[in-house]
């Protein structure tokens, strides 16, 4: 993935019933951020045009995706909370993401979860996609190949994937993955240039006929080790979700 590519649309086919939910919560999320009478023009002008789309989706009108909001890097320094944007990539649907906790548990890393105001949740072990809700066939759990050192995946080795059925049951999925680091690789996100290099995880299924080839990707900042960028499998149903950090609350 190259410079130029990180603001440009993804588009292609999803199952309906993700869309108008996915884009719905990214309006909730953004109605929860706002801040009143003294909110910057821009988040206004962003809630407006969100509402206008989101609404048309739902009633059955235009088919069209929503353009993209207008982020600036002004407008995302405001906001004195963490939040993610996260893009389900078959057909460019987004939403935005707070941080609803921070905990260390037995596991090597440190594990975050972000929400959107109707309950769909991503749990995150240093950045990595461990846990999803409310998406549809969610990865109940999953291992991640951390040491609590820079985020992403430190190592080769096997991960372990629990996956909801559609009839509300369990199946497991193990899979074999190596990391690689591809080099230097600097991204902007929202006018902002990050120094990173990017880390491959491509994971082969342990037994042969037990699903395909799962390859995930890692923008690592260079000096501070977090995440700014993945591109991660959530699930057969869902398939691959881009991440970005917009903003750390720091």
């Amino acid at each position: 993935m190259k410079m130029a590519l990180l603001n440009t649309p993804v588009a292609g086919p999803i199952q309906g019933r993700l869309a108008p939910a996915f884009g719905l919560l990214g309006l909730l999320v953004l109605t929860a951020c706002s801040r009143g009478p003294e909110q910057p023009p821009l988040q206004v002008e962003l809630l407006r045009n969100l509402s206008e789309r989101v609404g048309a989706r739902l009633s059955g009108g235009n088919a069209d995706q929503p353009a993209r909001p207008p982020l600036t890097r002004a407008a995302l320094d405001e906001i004195k909370a963490p939040y993610i944007e996260v893009t389900i990539e078959k057909n460019d649907v987004f939403a935005y993401l707070s941080r609803q906790q921070l905990r260390h548990d037995d596991s090597p890393g440190t594990v975050a979860v972000w929400r959107t105001e109707d309950n769909i949740s991503l749990t995150l072990r240093d950045g990595v996609l461990v846990a999803s809700r409310n998406l549809g066939n969610d990865i109940l759990s999953s291992s991640a190949l951390v040491d609590g050192g820079a985020d992403g995946p430190s190592h080769s080795g096997a991960r372990r994937y629990h996956i909801r059925g559609l009839d509300n049951g369990a199946w497991q999925l193990d899979m074999l993955c190596t990391r690689r680091d591809l080099g230097p690789d600097p991204i902007i996100i929202v006018e902002r240039r990050y120094p990173t290099r990017h880390i491959e995880e491509r994971c082969q299924p342990s037994q042969p006929g037990r699903g395909g080839e799962i390859v995930n990707d890692y923008w690592v900042d260079s000096p501070s080790g977090r995440v700014w960028l993945s591109r991660q499998w959530a699930g057969p149903n869902v398939g691959y979700l881009r991440i970005r950090q917009l903003t750390t609350g720091g």
